[in-house]
């Protein structure tokens, strides 16, 4: 791959040399990497989207649920909020056992063969015969951006195209370094749906837009913030690879920042997920997708409630 410096962006893009050093600084040039005090800038790199001259879309997304709708996902989550603290060991136990379910499920909806018994195997360290080194590494991969998400709600860090591209880089670590954080520089198309991916040139603004629009749903219930910030993340298609991953744990990073728990699409109900998210694309009609993250993160809730 050939490469240019910052000056040589000066000249090809037009925009000031501090202006570019900036946008570096913010990780907004893709494949940009710093060789001691120097940039180097992919040559076919695409200049950055303004984002001061981006605003956001008015959204008309059709959501149409009685006004008690959340009366038992917000009963449930005060019952849990007001419980004594959970011990550290269970607490613990708790989550392995949820993180594992959530990486089996969620590596499942996208193919990958390995059993829940295999996934916790791989997991603990151990090499499962027959299986390919990538589907070991989806499963580390996987565990590795739930971490992340940890540290990221523990430290309340924003969800940002930053953090977007850094739980986007551990889902396709060592599986495809190239693509790895990158927003992809090709056309897609997904299948088995009638949906059809942006175009990639438009991918950069559309990703800005994502992040202006997201910080005003916050007039919605959280679960309809989160559902909305999965489908609209997904229908951008943003990256080569690995967009449902990375999108399911944006959505439940959501959830996490509001004080929900995680939510786990169930791989033997990939056939519903797909139906309602291709249906909210099309159609903009969010109002089943809504109801399928409303009732998991109910039937989450009741589940931690059990082991208390």
């Amino acid at each position: 791959m050939d490469f240019m410096s910052t000056k040589e962006a000066v000249l090809k893009w037009g925009i000031s040399e501090r202006r570019i050093r900036k946008l570096l600084k913010d990780g907004r040039i893709e494949g940009a990497f710093k060789n001691g005090n120097s940039w180097n800038i992919p040559i076919d790199a695409l200049k950055p989207v303004d984002k001061r001259i981006v605003k956001p879309d008015h959204n008309d997304f059709i959501i149409n649920l009685p006004d008690n709708f959340f009366d038992e996902v917000d009963y449930l989550k005060k019952e849990l909020d007001n419980k004594r603290t959970i011990p550290k060991d269970t607490f613990r136990t708790i989550q392995e056992k949820i993180n594992l379910e959530w990486t089996y499920n969620s590596n499942g909806i996208e193919g990958n063969t390995l059993t829940l018994k295999e996934t916790q195997v791989v997991l603990e360290g151990i090499t499962v015969g027959g299986k390919s080194i990538k589907e070991h590494l989806e499963a580390i991969n996987h565990e590795q951006a739930i971490l992340f998400l940890n540290d990221l709600v523990k430290d309340d860090n924003p969800i940002t195209e930053w953090n977007i591209k850094s739980i986007h880089s551990l889902i396709l670590k060592e599986i495809d370094n190239e693509n790895a954080g990158r927003y992809r520089s090709e056309n897609v198309t997904i299948k088995g749906a009638t949906h059809i991916p942006p175009d990639f040139v438009k991918v950069p603004e559309l990703m800005e837009r994502l992040i202006l629009n997201y910080k005003n749903w916050n007039k919605y219930h959280p679960i309809i913030q989160a559902t909305l910030l999965h489908g609209e993340l997904v229908k951008i298609h943003p990256f080569v690879d690995g967009n449902g991953r990375t999108s399911r744990l944006i959505m439940n990073l959501d959830l996490m920042k509001h004080g929900f728990k995680t939510v786990i699409i169930k791989k033997e109900n990939r056939l519903q997920y797909y139906e309602v998210l291709d249906k909210a694309h099309i159609t903009k009609d969010y109002t089943d997708f809504v109801k399928l993250i409303n009732g998991l993160e109910v039937e989450m809730l009741r589940k931690y409630l059990e082991l208390l």
